[in-house]
């Protein structure tokens, strides 16, 4: 069986969103284009990592290119895109490995997404090889998300992006620990709770 490859080439819409309640949320990469929706699941510092790595290339391109490339400085103004993820969400796979790339000829950044995927090995150096060898298999490599975003769609996610993960669970004033609804049993009062 061949590899499967789901591509977005400048999709509708290329966006990170969660289902569920604060502190129980299940974090998605979501690409839609007409009919066609592919929703991949990952971890919230996936999400946050991403969205920061995706700031910080596009800053690298602006300033490599002196202020002359089509890519904006910060996320587009206007309307964003605040909607709920595309009903029904219906996990392809969980994230993996993530990559991302600027293609300078057709100014657009690349999101590559790619199938977690367990690997048995006797050692570190045996593990990392097959890692390697899994990832390079265009034929029989794991499921893959490939998306590509122009810049302005790029720093759009970015910002969404960060919004959706600083929007969970306030954190604890004295820990940084996020406070769940039931209470916290905060590390730092060594397990005393705090009166109102």
């Amino acid at each position: 069986m061949s590899r499967q490859v789901f591509l977005y080439d400048q999709p509708e819409r290329f966006v990170a969103g969660t289902v569920g309640l604060p502190g129980r949320r299940t974090f998605f990469l979501q690409a839609t284009a007409g009919s066609r929706v592919t929703s991949v699941a990952l971890e919230k510092t996936q999400v946050a990592a991403l969205a920061e790595r995706m700031d910080e290339l596009l800053d690298e391109v602006v300033r490599r290119s002196g202020g002359s490339t089509e890519v904006p400085a910060m996320a587009p103004t206007g309307p964003a895109d605040t909607g709920p993820l595309d009903t029904p969400v219906e996990e392809e796979f969980r994230v993996g490995t993530m990559a991302l790339a600027w293609d300078g000829e057709d100014q657009r950044m690349i999101v590559e997404a790619q199938a977690l995927v367990e690997l048995d090995a006797e050692s570190e150096e045996d593990l990392a090889e097959a890692e390697e060898r899994l990832l390079q298999d265009e034929e029989n490599g794991p499921p893959m998300l490939r998306v590509r975003l122009t810049g302005a769609q790029a720093r759009a996610f970015a910002k969404r992006a960060l919004d959706v993960v600083n929007a969970g669970r306030p954190p604890c004033p004295l820990c940084s620990l996020p406070l769940d609804p039931e209470g916290h049993v905060c590390p730092r009062q060594n397990g005393y709770r705090r009166g109102a």
